[in-house]
Parts: structure tokens; sequence; C-alpha cells
């Protein structure tokens, strides 16, 4: 199970994040069976929206983070809760591509620089906040950093890692945001960027051993901190047979009309967790009274 765990400074002017999602990104790359680069690029954005997800205040909060550098990867979607547990999916899931010039995977290469990310919170409100910043890196820990500072303003910095194995299952994968607060003191934001150009990579942490409160209380530093909170993260999908039902319905009367005429079994499979929902041509002459009553 995951852990993600939440720290302020006694003076109240910055606070961080930090997970070890390993068990999820293991999950994800289990069920989309994708290749070590998109496996890399696949977890270090169900991470972030694992953290993003964790910020979010009530219990039917949701965050989606929607990724297209235009890059062979295509479109990568990750969507938390607010308890920080997260799904993902990929719209290419194998791609094959060389190392870097740093001897790395290629998670830029995967994703691309041509394109958007969207952060689209649903916070309850009659329509959710939708904010968008270009690609900047395709590294995506850089796009997270930038889209805090130019969509919302807030001074952040986001590190993400993903490590994984030669028989591509995921050996480790975490991440932290540290996020400065209004009036944050000269003297704790030198402390932060000290801290941040020296601090080691988050799967190197990972494998020396460190939990999350160790990679938190490592990128603080320095720095007096109050434990504010920690949570048990995992990969969860929120699909049922009635959201699917509702889906279906919203396609509209003629693309049901024209299902339930054929006298086949429609399947719809969950992007998600791949799961498969059959519907008898019964079932959908069921679901087009009800659309017909809308």
């Amino acid at each position: 199970m995951g852990k993600i765990v939440r720290y302020i400074t006694t003076d109240g002017s910055a606070f961080v994040l930090a997970c070890d999602s390993t068990d999820m990104v293991a999950e994800a790359e289990r069920i989309h069976k994708t290749s070590a680069t998109v496996t890399a690029a696949l977890g270090r954005l169900i991470t972030a929206a694992s953290m993003m997800g964790d910020m979010l205040k009530n219990e039917e909060d949701s965050v989606t983070l929607r990724l297209n550098g235009n890059g062979p990867a295509g479109e990568i979607i990750a969507v938390s809760d607010y308890m920080g547990n997260a799904r993902a999916c990929v719209e290419n899931p194998i791609v094959e591509i060389p190392l870097n010039s740093a001897g790395k995977l290629d998670v830029r290469g995967a994703v691309g620089t041509d394109g958007t990310l969207y952060v689209i919170k649903d916070i309850g409100l009659s329509e959710p906040y939708i904010g968008q910043t270009p690609i900047i890196s395709g590294e995506i820990a850089e796009d997270i950093t930038n889209y805090y500072a130019v969509s919302e303003q807030t001074p952040s910095v986001c590190a993400l890692g993903v490590l994984v194995n030669p028989d591509l299952s995921v050996k480790h994968a975490g991440g932290y945001i540290i996020q400065l607060l209004p009036a944050c003191p000269d003297e704790i934001i030198d402390i932060i960027e000290r801290n941040v150009s020296s601090i080691p990579s988050v799967t190197e942490m990972l494998s020396n051993g460190f939990t999350a409160d160790d990679i938190a209380k490592t990128a603080l530093e320095g720095i007096e901190l109050d434990k504010l909170d920690e949570s048990e993260i995992s990969y969860k999908c929120n699909c049922s047979k009635e959201r699917v039902e509702n889906a279906l319905i919203s396609t509209g009367v003629n693309n049901l009309k024209e299902m339930s005429e054929s006298e086949e079994v429609t399947t719809v499979e969950c992007h998600f967790c791949d799961k498969k929902y059959k519907f008898t041509p019964e079932e959908i002459r069921k679901l087009l009274k009800s659309a017909t009553k809308k």
C-alpha cells in the first residue's frame, strides 16, 4: 500500500507533500501493460495527480490531469480523489524509443513538448475549474511546477520519479511537492532553494530506504515542521455498471436504437481498469426507454 504525507513549517509559511506511489504505479503497469518509458511517464503523472488530489478539501472533490504533448505515447490522463487514490490511462501504452542523452528513459521523447497540460478540478461548483498551461518540458514534474506558477500563481517545486526494473515491473515510484504560502520569509525560501539544489532524486531516496516522511523532511531539512496528516493511497477506479449505463444513455437515442437493433451483446471497456461491462439487447432497450423519457 502506498503512502502520502503532508507537513507544514511551524511558522505556516510553506508546506510539503511527499508520497511513495510504488504500489499504485505498479498496478497501473499491470493493467495497461506499458513499455518501460510509458510506465515512467504514466507513473509520474498519476503520482502528481495523487498529491494534487490530496490537497483537495471535500469528499466528493476530484482532480484530473490531461497531458498531450503530441509525442508517441499520445494523451495520458490521471484522475485522483481527495484522499490521493488515483487511476490513469494512456493512449499508446507501448512506445519503444532509445534512452536519452543521460542514459535514462526518455519520458520527454514519449510525451512530447508540443501540447498542453490541463488540470480539471471538480470541487462541487456548477462548473469544474479548468486550468491549462503549455507543456514546457515533457518530463512532467517541471510541467506541474510551471502549471502552479502560471495558472494558480503559487510558487512550487515538484519532483517525480519512477524506477523500472529490467523485467518492466516497477521498482520504486514517488514524488514531492513543496509550496510557498503567502508572506513566506526570505530565509525559508533560501533554505528550500538550497535543499532543492542538492536533494537526491526521488528514486534514489526510495532506493536507499527513504519513506514518504523521510522524503518530506529531507526536502525541508533545516526548517521546523509539523505533520498535518498521512494516508494510504492505492490505484482505485470508480467505474460501475450504473456509471456505464448513464454513459450509454448520454450517447443519445439514435445510438442506443442502433445498438438495440443489432441483437448483439454490447461490451463497454473501462479505459482506467480494463473491466468489461456487457449489455444484452434487452438491457439496451431498457436504457433506450430511459433515454426517451428524458
